[in-house]
């Protein structure tokens, strides 16, 4: 709707000023791959695209598929769990776990490991994408003063002054929509995810501990709803 406004407040051609946004452009991303290395900035690229193209698994699924772990423990023993097949790795992981009667501390320190991993691995692409929304309005500025030096160097002929103008200021305007429209919005997205996926670790591995000390799926669902917020309960059962 923002850009939509902007659109619609003027002629859209005056709002196209492609050296600007080259300028913007090349300007960020060069600064970027000087702080960090290419395998970083694709990570980052990946680790975006899919923040917004993977659908997020609600907290609820995440009790619903340790309860059936619970379930199937109960009925065909813990053994069973080792041949449990499963998309979800760190699920997985829990299962065989419990399949080999690990030891709660062990649990706890796999917990740690896996959250520490999560962390590094999601805070490169928030580093990054940080990052470029500080070049980009930065990059843009440079632009714009670049631009303004040279119409002020050169006076004496003011009919392309108006065009000139018009470029100087589109770098600004481009670095900070790039910047507040497109790196900041996924760089909150990243650290949102990555709350998210902690929370469904601990869910997890939390319910792990749980079938060990008691299978009965029904104990563990009453354990793991304390995750749970009032409505996703409801939404549960």
């Amino acid at each position: 709707m923002a850009l939509g406004a902007l659109f619609l407040s003027q002629a859209p051609e005056t709002l196209v000023a492609i050296p600007s946004l080259m300028f913007v452009l090349g300007g960020t991303c060069a600064t970027t791959l000087l702080t960090f290395s290419i395998k970083e900035v694709w990570q980052a690229i990946r680790s975006g695209i899919r923040a917004f193209a993977v659908k997020d698994i609600p907290a609820r699924d995440a009790v619903a598929a340790v309860v059936h772990l619970a379930a199937i423990s109960r009925k065909e023993g813990i053994m069973a769990l080792e041949k449990i097949q499963t998309p979800n790795p760190v699920l997985k992981k829990a299962a065989q776990l419990i399949a080999h009667n690990a030891d709660p501390v062990l649990i706890r320190d796999t917990l740690n490991i896996e959250i520490l991993s999560l962390r590094r691995h999601r805070g490169i692409g928030i580093s990054v994408f940080s990052r470029l929304a500080l070049y980009a309005p930065a990059m843009g500025m440079i632009g714009t003063l670049i631009w303004l030096a040279q119409m002020l160097t050169d006076l004496k002929t003011p009919d392309p002054l108006g065009p000139d103008m018009v470029v100087a200021m589109m770098a600004s305007l481009y670095g900070c929509l790039l910047s507040t429209l497109l790196f900041l919005p996924i760089a909150g997205k990243l650290k949102t995810r990555s709350r998210q996926d902690e929370y469904r670790l601990h869910i997890i591995f939390e319910g792990a501990c749980c079938i060990l000390e008691n299978n009965n799926p029904k104990l563990v669902y009453e354990k793991l709803s304390s995750f749970l917020t009032s409505k996703e309960r409801a939404g549960a059962r």
